[in-house]
């Protein structure tokens, strides 16, 4: 484990932004107090709905019983 006074984080932050990507614990210390930099994971895009319009189409006799089971829809 590392640790940097905020000071020295100033200097080296492209530094210690990528030992934190690659797995090192980085601590950077403030008045005493510790801070850890760790990587989150990629923010993904927010879903629309209706984004998938005219991609999907369903036959005209999707709702029509199948015929594997007339025997049980007597």
């Amino acid at each position: 484990m590392d640790q940097y006074t905020l000071e020295d984080a100033r200097q080296h932050l492209d530094k210690l932004i990528s030992d934190a990507q690659h797995g090192k614990t980085v601590v950077i210390i403030n008045d005493d107090q510790g801070v850890q930099l760790v990587p989150v994971s990629p923010v993904r895009k927010a879903r629309r709905a209706g984004s998938a319009r005219g991609l999907i189409k369903l036959a005209a006799d999707f709702d029509k019983p199948l015929s594997d089971f007339d025997e049980y829809m007597e």
